[in-house]
């Protein structure tokens, strides 16, 4: 090693510098797959069952199958307005005379003869020996007569008995996320109350000696915290029951303190920042002690310092301190996880093919997530392009974008034209 003489002292000139966030490849990094595998493999989905009224379950995992306890629909009915008859008085200008009018809940009594017809609303039973519905348009009517407008079919505008479900049919999954229309569903069996897994309960934090929370005069050097109101954001759109445990400075005892707490209430804790390599940066030397560390860093960007495992019983992810890469982190391994924690079917992420509108810069080593803005053309191609400075630290690329552009380890940049993979924010939750 060549050194210099300076005083009494000898110092090398030559830098042996450690690997880094600026290094594009290291082979000591886990893939975006490796790291996501590792963490599947981590989790036992929680198995507490609660039982909810249907309306509050908007959003909960469903943690048995439900089946049709009856045919649904409970009976044969019109699925238009129009006039009820047998298919084989269906012939042009043949006038069948009107008996009667079945409404919805209120059913015609009495068969339909040869010749007959019954007005029938939407949603009204067939009357017996029906078969067949004209709607009210295509039906000429004089007084108590009407005559039928050509082309009309066998079993038109009738919807049958346990046509949607069947009585004892599977109706909704385990493991299936309620949506509007699933609450819908289960309305139309009757059913008043469903089993649901109960939500992970899911503690953060922010760290770091500069942070200040809103509302607070900022001195030379420090920054408002907005990782917490992201992360907020993030995990209430998630579904999940949120603590939100404050900042806590770079102390090791404050955040041991911390962890610990967290451990003994939450099913998962996450920090930001703290998870790199610097002085101040407690958190893997925590975990060692009082957890356990399964990787901290990943052949990604942004985000690559990003730290997983465990304190006592609870599940550990230190994102890093970036708000970009709190973003892209959460999105691309810690809401997968708690997915998984909350019982869900696993859901593969919304991914399409856009043509690039402008060239998407990129070099070798690691998978890369960009912010683009997805729009689509007249002729309904999809078009995508770069929010600009793509940057860890500028969240104004993650507000101004509506999708992640997907770059893999092996991409050396996108020119203008060419097709990439990307994933609308909209798919992720």
């Amino acid at each position: 090693m060549v050194v210099q003489a300076i005083g009494d002292e000898t110092m090398p000139t030559d830098v042996i510098t450690a690997p880094n966030c600026e290094d594009e490849f290291d082979p000591a990094l886990l893939s975006v797959d490796e790291a996501l595998a590792k963490i599947t493999q981590a989790i036992t989905p929680l198995m507490t069952v609660e039982q909810l009224p249907l309306r509050t379950a908007l959003g909960r995992i469903l943690a048995s199958d439900l089946h049709a306890p009856a045919d649904v629909p409970n009976h044969t009915n019109s699925a238009m307005d129009g006039y009820a008859l047998r298919a084989a008085d269906l012939e042009p200008n043949t006038p069948l005379t009107v008996i009667g009018t079945a409404w919805a809940g209120k059913p015609h009594v009495g068969a339909v003869a040869n010749g007959q017809c019954v007005r029938i609303m939407t949603g009204a039973v067939m009357p017996e020996h029906a078969d067949t519905v004209v709607m009210q348009e295509q039906v000429a009517l004089l007084d108590d007569k009407i005559r039928v407008a050509p082309d009309q079919k066998k079993g038109q505008h009738v919807r049958h008995a346990g046509e949607d479900l069947a009585a004892g049919e599977l109706a909704l999954k385990a493991g299936q996320r309620l949506a509007p229309a699933a609450l819908g569903l289960i309305a139309s069996l009757g059913i008043a109350e469903v089993p649901v897994f109960r939500r992970p309960r899911v503690a953060f934090l922010s760290n770091g000696d500069e942070l200040r929370s809103i509302g607070q005069p900022l001195n030379p050097g420090e920054v408002y915290d907005s990782n917490r109101y992201t992360l907020h954001g993030l995990l209430q759109r998630a579904g999940m029951d949120i603590v939100d445990l404050g900042v806590v400075p770079d102390d090791r005892a404050q955040l041991r303190s911390a962890f610990l707490s967290a451990a003994n209430s939450a099913d998962v804790l996450i920090t930001s920042a703290g998870a790199s390599v610097g002085d101040a940066d407690f958190i893997k030397d925590i975990l060692d002690e009082v957890g356990e560390v399964s990787f901290w860093k990943i052949a990604m960007k942004p985000g690559r310092p990003l730290a997983f495992g465990r304190v006592g019983d609870a599940l550990f992810f230190g994102l890093p301190g970036n708000p970009v890469s709190v973003m892209v982190t959460f999105y691309q391994f810690v809401l997968p996880a708690l997915r998984r924690l909350s019982g869900e079917t696993p859901v593969l992420s919304l991914r399409l093919t856009a043509r690039t509108t402008n060239r998407v810069r990129k070099r070798p080593g690691r998978t890369e997530f960009q912010r683009g803005v997805l729009t689509q053309t007249p002729a309904g191609e999809l078009e995508v392009s770069v929010t600009g400075e793509q940057g860890s630290g500028i969240l104004s690329s993650m507000s101004e974008a509506n999708c992640f552009i997907l770059l893999s380890a092996d991409c050396d940049g996108v020119a203008p034209g060419q097709s990439v993979l990307v994933e609308p924010f909209a798919g992720l939750i």
